[in-house]
């Protein structure tokens, strides 16, 4: 039986390129190849902008509420084929069905839904100076692009795209070339909604293509989520060519900080859940967990006893299965490689630390739930970012030294606190040096709460009010009231 091979979608439908190059997808459960797609060649990368900047010229020139209208048709089409679409994540990325039916597009919709009802809210200003005035108005920025990444290839394109369109620009989307089939189903949904030919068009590949969006000057800006070191070059490629505007949601390295007062069994949940879901594929995730001396052991005690008989690895589909494969067998090698290297360098391994082969899916790409005790903050585990299920715990003493520690990093995305001391909770809070922050939760990111890293961990935020108007740009129009004094 011959597999499926999927197109670009340029102008409200599938493309086929010249060159018939093509990629493989595979199934990280099974390790089997599950259909092809079609590399976007130069012909298909010139249609995409023509197509867009025909998208751009209608979409942009209906009213707010009317692209309101469109794109909550498009969100009820999301919910109401929410399970179809769950099951196709979890064939490209490997997590666990029980996830991606109640996060992946309910949450991506989510955010289409918020930024529709935002879209007829965007105001100018209007101020007298002198007999004249001027006023401000927002206007779109015209063709935008966004490159996303592997762990919520439908999320993420929602992420991008929702704050785009309300705003009255044309999006070209590349996803992962390990996980394209989400970008695709939610362009036909754009379409079916109503969405104009043009406005969400999908290439498809791998660097050479994201390297062309960041390269084009006919984008006005790109959204680039992924690892810090491909997040420069894109950077590098966009001032070049045009001096585009970038948002960048980079990788992370954060801290989780457990005062003796907390809620042990709560925290203990927030570090499972930081560290295990989506197999550990997280960037916010929290692999760094400082623990207050005086609760250190009943939190390892605890959270020993919850990994090794909470978590069950399996086939993805099944609903019981909690923990996925990763996303290739590049990755897992890539996993194991730092959980060598955590032994070598003299951390305890508490438990897990192998790869695994489930009865349900043998030829997976799995490695057990791995937590290390007895860390320090210069070792491998601790420093660089893993992206799998690898948790290092680590020790401290007081405030201030926690405080060092957590923020003695190039990376700051995201951050977590437990404390029933509201005080301390929020003096901590305010200290540490990241973009996303939880107190006595972890891991949750509404629609409305603006979400991005400092320092290296990127620039610019996703969702919230303030990513719809970094998707404008504002002109001012000076009014003469008066007669103009000249001395000419």
């Amino acid at each position: 039986m011959s597999l499926p091979t999927y197109q670009n979608f340029i102008h409200g439908k599938p493309m086929a390129n010249k060159s018939k190059e093509t990629f493989a997808v595979t199934n990280p459960a099974t390790g089997e190849v599950i259909y092809h797609v079609e590399v976007a060649d130069e012909f298909i990368q010139q249609e995409a902008i023509k197509s867009a900047k025909e998208g751009f010229s209608v979409w942009s020139a209906m009213m707010p509420i009317e692209r309101t209208r469109i794109l909550n048709k498009a969100v009820a089409l999301l919910r109401e084929r929410n399970d179809e679409l769950a099951k196709l994540e979890v064939l490209d990325t490997g997590k666990p069905i029980q996830e991606a039916d109640c996060v992946d597009i309910e949450t991506g919709a989510d955010v289409i839904e918020y930024y529709a009802g935002l879209a007829p809210t965007q105001l100018g200003t209007q101020q007298p100076v002198g007999g004249d005035f001027f006023y401000t108005r927002k206007e779109a920025l015209g063709i935008c692009a966004g490159i996303g990444a592997w762990n919520y290839p439908i999320q993420i394109a929602c992420w991008k795209s929702g704050p785009a369109l309300a705003a009255g620009n044309a999006f070209i989307f590349k996803p992962s070339e390990e996980t394209p089939m989400g970008a695709l189903k939610l362009a036909e949904i754009f379409t079916e909604a109503g969405v104009p030919d043009g406005v969400f068009n999908v290439v498809q590949g791998a660097a050479q293509v994201g390297q062309w969006l960041t390269n084009s000057p006919d984008i006005e800006k790109v959204s680039f989520t992924g690892e810090v070191g491909t997040g420069k070059k894109v950077m590098q490629s966009a001032a070049a060519s045009n001096l585009k505007d970038v948002t960048m949601e980079l990788g992370g390295k954060s801290p989780l900080v457990v005062f003796e007062d907390a809620d042990i069994s709560q925290a203990i949940s927030a570090a499972m859940l930081g560290n295990f879901y989506t197999q550990g594929e997280i960037c916010t995730n929290c692999t760094r967990v400082y623990v207050q001396r005086s609760v250190y052991q009943a939190f390892i005690d605890e959270l020993k006893t919850r990994t090794e008989n909470n978590i069950v690895m399996g086939d993805p589909l099944d609903p019981n299965v909690n923990l996925g494969a990763l996303i290739s067998k590049k990755h897992q090698e890539l996993v194991l490689g730092y959980i060598a290297k955590g032994k070598e360098e003299g951390a305890t391994l508490l438990t897990g630390g192998n790869a695994a082969s489930p009865a349900s899916a043998p030829n997976g790409y799995f490695v057990e739930p791995t937590i290390f005790t007895d860390c320090t903050d210069d070792m491998t585990i601790v420093k660089e970012e893993i992206f799998g299920p690898v948790m290092s715990v680590l020790v401290f003493d007081d405030e201030d030294e926690v405080i060092a520690r957590a923020n003695d990093t190039e990376l700051g995305l995201a951050a977590g606190v437990f404390s029933k001391d509201i005080q301390r909770a929020h003096r901590v809070i305010h200290q540490l040096q990241a973009g996303i922050c939880w107190i006595n939760a972890y891991g949750n990111s509404p629609a409305e709460m603006p979400v991005g890293g400092y320092k290296q961990s990127g620039i610019g935020r996703e969702n919230g009010v303030e990513t719809l108007n970094s998707y404008t740009q504002t002109k001012s129009v000076y009014v003469g009231m008066s007669q103009i004094e000249s001395p000419f």
